[in-house]
């Protein structure tokens, strides 16, 4: 049933006319692949292939952003040694050791906004993530966003384990992989969090 469901969402993410409006009969189908998506903190370790990465990474770059200043680069790790290390490095982030890639979105800090919008990168790079995170749980596979900005010493580590340049602000490490589990996603609606004006 789960992959059955994500096989329909993927349709639904590429079932777009011309003008890039949904077509109909899609809309629940995309809500659908955003409730069911739930963190996957366990993988088999086996590969994707580089068509699938793709699509994912075009999914975190189709992310609004601060007037289009589009201020990230992402980081894609397929070495396995290097998933390892990132394991043992950051608790928060074990999980890497099996996953099928790490990707690591960061701030360009050359297409950061000036006059004190500096700051709008955490969010356009929020934004990325979790169009990185739904493309994942849409193509059938898991992933998990583990933070790291804005701890300042995760971010120095990361930055030297992965070897980010230092024109990059790494903003969290994100696991993808074939999902070895398959948890039951959390219903967060509350109504109680809502307030009409």
């Amino acid at each position: 049933i789960i992959i059955f469901s994500r096989m329909l969402t993927t349709f639904a993410l590429s079932s777009c006319n011309s003008s890039g409006t949904v077509k109909s009969n899609s809309a629940d189908v995309v809500l659908e692949n955003i409730a069911t998506r739930t963190s996957i903190r366990a993988f088999t370790g086996e590969s994707i292939d580089d068509e699938t990465i793709t699509k994912i990474l075009k999914a975190g770059m189709a992310a609004p952003t601060a007037v289009n200043s589009q201020p990230w680069v992402f980081y894609v790790v397929k070495d396995r040694a290097l998933m390892e290390q990132v394991a043992e490095n950051f608790p928060n982030a074990k999980m890497s050791k099996n996953a099928s890639i790490l990707v690591i979105p960061c701030g360009n800090r050359e297409k950061f906004l000036k006059g004190g919008a500096e700051g709008f990168w955490i969010q356009d790079l929020s934004a990325a993530t979790e169009n990185i995170l739904l493309a994942a749980h849409a193509l059938g596979l898991g992933a998990v966003w583990t933070g790291l900005y804005p701890n300042t010493q995760r971010v120095k580590d990361a930055a030297e384990l992965i070897g980010i340049d230092s024109r990059h602000i790494p903003l969290c490490i994100i696991p993808i992989g074939i999902p070895a589990e398959s948890p039951e996603p959390k219903d967060k609606w509350n109504p109680e969090s809502v307030f009409y004006k």
